[in-house]
């Protein structure tokens, strides 16, 4: 299973997956101990705020998202890609993926404005 977590400097959870640019990528295996991440740090046009969906994207194969926060074309459009958007207000990325690995339910989110912006963003979105 590959879950990618939005993060500020791959240190913890970022709140706007939207405008996340850096991600950490596992591929968990079930019963197998938690693999290091791959860092993925996306350039301004592949952020998912600003992709066009034109072609392969580096996140392209991830059945989970873990974000702190995200915007209801964020939700359609990894929704479109085959994946599920968890939001959480835990802050470090490994405990988020150790409480979805585990089954468990991930802390309440944090309260983010960026999050109302891009809702009414989201009325006249392409997607």
């Amino acid at each position: 299973m590959k879950i990618a977590i939005a993060t500020r400097d791959f240190a913890t959870v970022a709140g706007h997956a939207g405008k996340s640019q850096h991600w950490l990528l596992y591929e968990c295996i079930p019963g197998a101990a938690l693999p290091e991440p791959q860092r993925i740090t996306l350039e301004k046009a592949q952020l998912m705020h600003y992709w066009k969906d034109d072609g392969p994207h580096p996140l392209d194969g991830v059945d989970v998202v873990i974000a702190g926060s995200a915007g209801d074309g964020f939700l359609r459009h990894m929704q479109a890609r085959g994946a599920e958007v968890l939001l959480t207000g835990e802050e470090a990325p490994h405990a988020a993926l150790t409480h979805v690995l585990a089954g468990e339910a991930l802390p309440d989110t944090r309260f983010d404005v960026t999050t109302a912006l891009c809702k009414l963003k989201d009325l006249f979105s392409r997607y």
